[in-house]
């Protein structure tokens, strides 16, 4: 059937804090269709790489069906009976403070609301603490300390309106590449001023006017002295100001920081504390950079103290905003799943809101006391103290600091629930239970994004197999606990209802969060609820805050802190000399559960890597391709090397993503110590300290086969491809006989073989069909193997005779690794472009191959590329692993992938 038959259905991208509207249509073979939504306010129709490959990431491949206990199918029944007794049985002889929910900003707002109001109105405990606590805590406790409430007083047209944006800590252009585009058009329309304030040269520095590399973890000492200078310069609002309190004392420890530990030259502080004074309209864009931090809260307030002494909040183009990392990070605050919160932003220290919201719910017992936050929490379990343990949709197994104690902590845990769309996950391998839950495009509700702006998150897929919706599970479990009336919901229009109208309650103590204005929704209007910035009440709907001067502490006004530079906890030294910086990269995102799925999305990194300076390359003995150790006092790591002067020396980046599932040796956060803010609770994942050594293997090894394999070496890493899997595989110990090792690798006991193998040089060419066609091929060398390697994944599955050359015949063109995912454009075809078409600007290979005009996220790498490039281009014949965009000129060998700029 033509998929045109089928109407489309407005949702909201499942990925970043962005919210970006989608339009989806089924295709009628169990897939979508998946554009922009033009009238969406947070992207007017622009998706990133990632929500462009939406429809690749729905198929049932490795869905979780059924519900297991054991490892064993069984019934919602059992399932859920299990659950609700165990937990009720361990609540009675321990008490309520001896179970725990761990749950995610990949929750609906409604799945949300349920499992709060179940742990903190009627088991009674604050144990409920989620993932967003590793992304934006830290600003909550900012927000709360200078508003009262964890407040965002500004929107995403004020990134419009701006004559300076200021972006700290914030790779904007890769983790919100729609926001970035924003920020673009307006410095091409209006020519607003760009800062980038961060240790690494990251894509965001291509369209910047400034880059600030300060030292790790001194944002504060920055913005004190931007303080001093607003002081200096004349430039307070003192009618603003008596709005206020704190300012004489957040000055004077302004006055008393040290802005030399930035390692910026008194120049560079000087001429962007001189912008940002002389900028009336100015937005301080701030992420992950300044919330991971053991000092992530200071840093908040430090940014804040700026803002707020120059009344530069809550109008058009000025302000702070906090961009947030996953979907719904805002809804999970609004409804109250961080430990130390109650619903709808009232405070669970508060014995008046404790009772309001007691008497709400009509619950036997609300905390008065925060619970644990995740750091605690998992440390909680490890020792006993928690001995039921309830994870929803996330993998804190892998994505926890000090991730190997954490992943043990589960094992070891009496009982531990897991809900999620798949049992391939490091955590869900732990679970005593497994709950299949719908996933995106399955499931109904709301999520807030950046700029608390309400969307919906709509249906249009089929509950596969036995799948069903978080709330109902929550609500059953619930049920099921003794609490029947309280959690008796049809749909999750009824809960938005409900949650609409306490909200209401918390609008009569003054709270900001306000959407009573919705509390008479009907099913339909629920149904149809277009985009919507609250707060929604009587008399007020959405907005700004504060250009008014009221706040939300008890006497209406904000507070100034004074804080002042805190070094990072961790020390380096002789043993672990390097600062560990992690994070995200383009096309990946978390633990890649989605985004794994997406061969598309695969292809640009397909291998996890460290970042290190040429220079600490050099005095290391590392070369480029080279496979390092990488280890900390909390665990190790294997990756591959990338030598790159976009990272400054001492300092080393690695990305996140990888899991026991992908790369089982590349755990990042295996060596992140799980050290926190004291405000916040936030850890530190920007700051850990490590050595770096080569990795001496005995061989090398890259992979492509149209099914599974089945690895068994020192270090292996996988990536979906369009025809199958890729892999790099390395190892300590050669196998006797590679023909033996490769059909055991690939679970091909009887296919045809074709090999090539020179056991002196220990090196050998494997290539395994049926009936005729490619399966698999292995390469085998005692160095990282040089091979075409996006020309042999496009291999199996074909008659490829030709395959064991590890290179394309001369008439079939090889694309490359892939460089601009969205159009699946890749290095070599731009190569070709400007050698044969003589494109010599971004814009020019716009135009000619669409790369980079979509969400313009790979526009600093093609700028790089065409740098490196030069004249007289000629792609390259062979590609090292982990291949960044490279070129050759002339006659000359390809080049390593060390690189200058590529982000």
């Amino acid at each position: 059937m033509d998929g045109g038959a089928f109407p489309e259905t407005r949702s909201t991208c499942p990925y970043c804090g962005v919210g970006c509207g989608v339009l989806l249509r089924a295709n009628g073979q169990g897939g979508l269709d998946v554009r922009g939504d033009p009238d969406h306010p947070a992207n007017r129709g622009r998706l990133c790489s990632k929500g462009s490959a939406l429809a690749e990431t729905v198929g049932l491949d490795g869905r979780l069906l059924t519900p297991r206990i054991g490892g064993t199918e069984a019934s919602w029944t059992d399932a859920l009976t299990l659950v609700a007794d165990k937990f009720r049985t361990t609540i009675d002889q321990n008490g309520p403070d001896s179970v725990a929910f761990y749950v995610s900003g990949q929750l609906l707002t409604e799945d949300y609301y349920i499992a709060n109001k179940l742990m903190k109105g009627f088991i009674g405990s604050a144990n409920i603490d989620t993932n967003s606590r590793l992304c934006m805590a830290s600003t909550v406790a900012g927000h709360k300390r200078a508003f009262g409430t964890d407040t965002v007083p500004g929107t995403y047209e004020d990134l419009e309106e701006a004559d300076l944006v200021v972006l700290v800590g914030s790779n904007l252009a890769w983790c919100h590449p729609v926001l970035h585009q924003r920020v673009l058009a307006a410095k091409k329309a209006r020519g607003t001023k760009i800062v980038v304030i961060d240790p690494r040269h990251t894509a965001t520095c291509d369209g910047a006017d400034m880059h600030l590399a300060l030292q790790p973890g001194s944002d504060v000492a920055l913005f004190n002295r931007l303080l001093v200078t607003l002081f200096e310069g004349g430039a307070l609002d003192t009618g603003f100001l008596r709005h206020t309190d704190g300012f004489d004392a957040a000055l004077r420890a302004a006055f008393a920081d040290d802005p030399n530990v930035t390692g910026l030259t008194e120049a560079q502080i000087d001429a962007f504390s001189k912008l940002w004074m002389m900028t009336e309209k100015v937005v301080t864009v701030f992420s992950q950079g300044v919330n991971q931090s053991s000092s992530g809260s200071d840093k908040v307030n430090a940014i804040l103290n700026c803002h707020l002494a120059t009344g530069r909040i809550g109008k058009p183009g000025m302000g702070p905003l906090s961009v947030t990392g996953q979907p719904n990070a805002m809804g999970g605050r609004e409804v109250g799943g961080l430990a130390n919160m109650l619903a709808c932003h009232l405070d669970i220290e508060n014995p008046d809101h404790r009772a309001a919201v007691k008497d709400f719910w009509q619950s036997p017992a609300v905390p008065d006391a925060p619970g644990l936050k995740a750091v605690d929490m998992f440390r909680a379990v490890g020792d006993g103290r928690i001995k039921a343990l309830w994870i929803i949709h996330t993998n804190p197994a892998v994505s926890m600091p000090d991730a190997d104690s954490v992943r043990d902590a589960i094992g070891d845990c009496d009982f531990t629930v897991v809900s999620d769309i798949t049992a391939a996950t490091d955590t869900a391998r732990l679970a005593d239970v497994l709950l299949p839950a719908t996933a995106w495009g399955e499931k109904d509700g709301t999520v807030t994004n950046s700029d608390r702006t309400i969307s919906r998150q709509r249906a249009i897929l089929p509950a596969p197999g036995q799948t069903r919706p978080d709330w109902a599970i929550l609500a059953e479990v619930g049920q099921r606990m003794g609490f029947a009336k309280a959690f008796d919901y049809a749909n999750p229009a009824e809960i938005f209802r409900e949650y609409a109208a306490l909200s209401g309650i918390a609008g009569q103590f003054g709270r900001d969060f306000d959407i009573s204005g919705l509390k008479q929704l009907s099913d339909a209007g629920y149904g149809c609820l277009m985009p919507t910035r609250w707060p929604v009440t009587e008399v007020r709907q959405g907005g700004r805050f504060f250009a008014d001067g009221q706040f939300f502490h008890t006497d209406g006004k904000a507070r100034l802190l004074p804080v002042t530079y805190r070094a990072p906890a961790a020390k380096t030294g002789p043993r672990f000399p390097f600062r560990l910086n992690t994070g995200r990269v383009r096309d990946q995102w978390h633990t890649m559960t989605r985004t794994g799925l997406s061969p598309r999305l695969s292809a640009h990194l397909a291998e996890p890597f460290l970042e290190i300076h040429p220079q600490d390359a050099r005095a290391q003995g590392i070369a480029p391709a080279n496979l390092v150790t990488v280890s900390s006092p909390n665990g190790q790591a294997i990756l591959r090397i990338r030598i790159t002067d976009t990272v400054q020396p001492g300092q080393v980046f690695a990305p996140m993503h990888w899991t026991g599932e992908t790369a089982p040796a590349a755990r990042i956060d295996a060596l992140v110590a799980p050290i926190t803010d004291p405000v916040s609770g936030q850890p530190e994942s920007k700051a850990s300290v490590v050595s770096v050594q080569s990795f001496k293997a005995a061989w090398y090894g890259f992979a492509v086969s149209r099914g599974d394999l089945c690895p068994d070496a020192t270090y292996w890493a996988r990536m979906r491809t369009r025809t199958g899997w890729r892999a790099e595989l390395a190892g300590h110990v050669t196998p006797n006989d590679w023909e033996t090792e490769a059909r055991r690798l690939f679970n091909l006991p009887d296919a045809e073989i074709m090999i090539i193998s020179d056991v002196a040089r220990n090196s050998a060419r494997v290539a395994l069909f049926t009936a005729g066609r490619l399966q698999a091929a292995l390469f085998v060398a005692p160095e990282p193997v040089a091979v075409m390697r996006d020309y042999l994944a496009t291999l199996p599955g074909q008659d490829a005779e030709g395959v064991l050359s590890g290179r394309p015949p001369a008439d079939i063109p090889d694309p490359g690794p892939v460089l601009c995912s969205c159009f699946n454009v890749g290095v070599n075809t731009i190569l070709r472009a400007v050698e044969c078409d003589g494109l010599a600007s971004v814009d020019a290979i716009g135009r000619a191959l669409q790369a980079g005009t979509n969400c313009g996220s790979c526009k600093p790498e093609i700028a790089a590329l065409l740098k490196a490039a030069g004249p007289n281009v000629i792609p390259p014949k062979t590609s090292p692993p982990l291949v960044f965009a490279t070129a050759r000129r002339g006659n000359a060998s390809c080049p390593p992938i060390s690189t200058k700029r590529v982000d």
